[in-house]
């Protein structure tokens, strides 16, 4: 059977009126589908039965399952959902004082296998479909709601995956979670972060996204980047730069940087120096984030005083700096942890 959520509202109507049903029904069960995240046919109470359970016979709901639930010492708590196909992928409720934010997944592993990311190394399983994005937002939503009593306030697309590489059903599944039908969610309260993928990012741009974008920069040396993010071997840093003054052109939005601090590797003055002659060419602000230790990994977070001397480099050419203490690291659940233990 096929899942009722890959229907579009106009295809829902085309099937609503073929069982004789007037179209308003569709707007209905749509609103279930995507509002109200339900489950079943049988969640839709105001729906005659006689049309659920025709609407039965050739449709399902392919629902994600929360199978695996962890809290964290600092309130973060991540999920791990159970795709229609057997797969698992994770996803990431994270407590303030003012935000509730969601970190979901667009694929199951990832294509790009960045040295310093656990999901690189589970390769590539599968894109998750719209509904599969979206419904991860929707139930973290829900979650937030009894756990912390409020609402989602902001939504990143940082966990696993590269959502540029399932651009299609990720742009569709934004367009769900900020439509009045589905969480109403404001654009500017969504960040999808990329490793920079420079044809993406135009295209990005073309289509006149209206969320924020975030690009995982770890270096702006063409060398170092490379070694530590393949994808830079293909995207360099200077095809990147020309997106990102497109991308900023055309949609008037401050791009934000990413950069994980790791010791020996990316944290000298050299490096910063870099980083800030980088982001001459269009706004932007930076999000210094300490490495999280992965199983394996060679790699450690920048002492204290490398991270002074980096961060006072960057204010003194008028840099808008923040220092990012990832949240969950005791459940794996911080930036570049997710791997499905």
């Amino acid at each position: 059977m096929e899942d009722i959520k890959n229907l579009s509202l106009e295809k829902l109507t085309e099937v609503i009126e073929a069982h004789g049903e007037k179209p308003f029904r569709a707007k209905q069960i749509y609103e279930w589908i995507w509002k109200k995240n339900a489950g079943s046919f049988d969640d839709m109470k105001n729906i005659p039965i006689r049309l659920k359970d025709r609407l039965a016979k050739k449709y399902e709901f392919n629902s994600l399952k929360i199978v695996v639930k962890q809290v964290s010492k600092d309130q973060t708590v991540k999920y791990a959902f159970e795709l229609a196909s057997g797969s698992l992928v994770e996803g990431v409720l994270i407590p303030s004082k003012s935000r509730i934010t969601a970190c979901i997944s667009s694929q199951v592993g990832c294509t790009l296998k960045c040295k310093f990311c656990a999901t690189g190394t589970m390769g590539f399983k599968q894109n998750l479909s719209v509904s599969e994005i979206y419904e991860q937002a929707a139930l973290l939503n829900e979650e937030a709601q009894k756990i912390f009593k409020r609402k989602l306030t902001n939504i990143v697309l940082m966990g696993m995956g590269e959502p540029l590489m399932n651009y299609e059903n990720t742009i569709s599944a934004i367009d769900k979670i900020v439509s009045v039908n589905g969480l109403a969610m404001a654009p500017s309260r969504i960040t999808l972060s990329t490793a920079g993928i420079a044809e993406k990012i135009r295209k990005l741009a073309d289509d006149n996204v209206k969320f924020n974008l975030a690009i995982s920069l770890h270096s702006a040396n063409e060398q170092i980047r490379s070694s530590i993010m393949p994808i830079n071997k293909t995207n360099s840093l200077k095809k990147l730069t020309t997106a990102l003054k497109y991308f900023n052109k055309k949609t008037g939005t401050r791009i934000t940087f990413e950069y994980l601090m790791m010791s020996g590797i990316n944290d000298t003055i050299q490096d910063a120096h870099e980083l800030a002659d980088f982001c001459k060419s269009f706004p932007v602000k930076i999000n210094l984030i300490e490495y999280n230790s992965i199983s394996g990994s060679k790699f450690q977070k920048s002492d204290r005083d490398s991270l002074g001397r980096f961060v006072n480099l960057l204010n003194s050419k008028n840099m808008i700096v923040n220092i990012r203490k990832s949240k969950g690291e005791d459940i794996d659940a911080a930036c570049g942890q997710l791997v499905n233990k």
